[in-house]
C-alpha cells in the first residue's frame, strides 16, 4: 500500500473583505462672513447611531474646522449617547444636556472654536433635507433649528407651500391683476419686431 503526503502548504484563506471606507458627511456649512448667525450650518447623518456618524463628520470638518474634540446632543433624538467615539486617531468626548435644542449639534475644537449645527433627521426625504440644510446655512438667520424643523413640517403637510414656486413659474412669474388675469402690459419691443 502506497501513502502519499502532500506537503504542499495549505492554499491561504481567503482575506477579509475590506471594511468599505465610510460615505462621506452630508454636510453644509454657512459661508464665512461677518454676520453672526443662530447655526453654522447642517449635517445630514444617515442613521440614530452617533457612534458611527460621527466619524464621517469629524473627518468632514478637519479641514476647514481642525480637530473637533467634543461634541454635545440632546438625547432626545439619539438612542445611545456614548460618552466618547474615536475618530481618526484620536478621541472625541461627547456630552448630552436636554436643555439643549433636540435638532442641534454643537462641535467643540481647542484651535478654533464652537459651532451649532442643525441636525436633519436621517429619514427626511431628499427634498425636505435639501431645504433644512440650505435654511440651515444662511448667513446671520436668526431662525432656531426647532424653527426650521417646525416649518419643514409644515410645507411637508402642505402640498400647496411645497409647490408655490413651481405655480410661480407656471404663471409666468406674474402677479395676478385685481381681477384675477395675469396682469401684462406690453412695455414695447423685446426684440427686433417682438412685442410682450
Amino acid at each position: 500500500m502506497t501513502v502519499t503526503l502532500d506537503r504542499a502548504t495549505p492554499a491561504a484563506s481567503p482575506a477579509p473583505p475590506a471594511a468599505a471606507p465610510p460615505r462621506p458627511a452630508r454636510l453644509l456649512l454657512t459661508p464665512k462672513t461677518t454676520l453672526a448667525g443662530q447655526l453654522d450650518g447642517a449635517w445630514w447623518p444617515r442613521s440614530r447611531d452617533l457612534a458611527a456618524e460621527l466619524a464621517s463628520l469629524a473627518a468632514a470638518l478637519a479641514e476647514p474646522w481642525g480637530r473637533i474634540t467634543r461634541v454635545t446632543v440632546n438625547p432626545t433624538r439619539w438612542p445611545v449617547v456614548p460618552p466618547k467615539v474615536p475618530v481618526a486617531g484620536h478621541t472625541v468626548h461627547v456630552g448630552w444636556f436636554t436643555e439643549q435644542d433636540p435638532d442641534k449639534l454643537i462641535l467643540l475644537s481647542y484651535t478654533v472654536g464652537r459651532w451649532d449645527l442643525l441636525v436633519v433627521p436621517p429619514q427626511a426625504a431628499p427634498a425636505a433635507a435639501a431645504r433644512l440644510m440650505a435654511a440651515a446655512a444662511v448667513p446671520g438667520s436668526v431662525l432656531t433649528p426647532r424653527a426650521l424643523i417646525a416649518a419643514e413640517a409644515v410645507i411637508g403637510r402642505r402640498p400647496d407651500l411645497r409647490n408655490r414656486e413651481d405655480a410661480w413659474e407656471s404663471e409666468g412669474g406674474a402677479r395676478a391683476s385685481d381681477i384675477g388675469s395675469l396682469a401684462r402690459v406690453p412695455v414695447g419691443p423685446l426684440s427686433a419686431g417682438a412685442w410682450w
